[in-house]
């Protein structure tokens, strides 16, 4: 329970005092990866929540058609797609960042996301149509807060300066893009391979 506990108030320090916090977690071994891939587990369950059992007013989900594997997905493949991705990039641009190092900073980053999307959709259940513009800003809120983080974690593990930081974190999404376009093109040719296989297999059990 400390453990869990001490992991709480580290978070809770990183989220307010990134540059410190970012800082103990590079060098002074605070945080852990098993506590930023919880945040991640985190962050897709409560997105899971917001879009089934946010108030009408602001949910315009048809619940009965969401799958809650789909959703798990949205936020889990981005995040190892991001963490792959930047360590590609980082790696011919002299960054100093671990593979470890990066899933952690962006874990962590996450965790404001989480609080606030939980805080969201509580708050969507008694809210009316006209309090609907306070929900909309802690949705801006998390977003600018998890890129703020994001931004101060990689310039951190990496130590790169403010705008190398900027142009990494820019080019970590065009690999991003480049991955799935690649892994797409891959499924894509898996799938007419098997497809072919599949006819071959047909015409020669019709033949026999």
């Amino acid at each position: 329970m400390s453990t869990v506990r001490k992991q709480f108030k580290f978070t809770m320090f990183l989220v307010f005092r990134p540059f410190k916090g970012f800082w103990d977690m590079k060098y002074e071994s605070y945080g852990s990866l098993r506590t930023a891939l919880s945040i991640m587990l985190l962050l897709a369950l409560v997105t899971v929540c917001k879009q089934q059992f946010s108030g009408y007013i602001v949910n315009f989900n048809v619940v009965d058609e969401l799958n809650t594997i789909n959703q798990l997905i949205y936020v889990i493949v981005p995040f190892f797609l991001w963490c792959i991705a930047n360590w590609s990039t980082t790696t011919l641009m002299d960054g100093e960042g671990k593979f470890g190092e990066i899933v952690m900073a962006t874990g962590y980053a996450m965790f404001p996301v989480a609080v606030l999307y939980l805080a969201q959709t509580l708050l969507s259940n008694i809210i009316t149509q006209q309090e609907a513009a306070f929900y909309y800003f802690l949705d801006t809120l998390a977003i600018l807060w998890l890129v703020w983080l994001m931004y101060v974690g990689m310039m951190t593990v990496h130590q790169y300066s403010p705008g190398k930081t900027a142009v990494t974190m820019a080019l970590t999404l065009v690999v991003c893009g480049i991955i799935l376009f690649i892994g797409l093109l891959f499924f894509s040719l898996i799938q007419q391979i098997v497809g072919f296989a599949q006819t071959i297999y047909k015409e020669l059990v019709f033949r026999t």
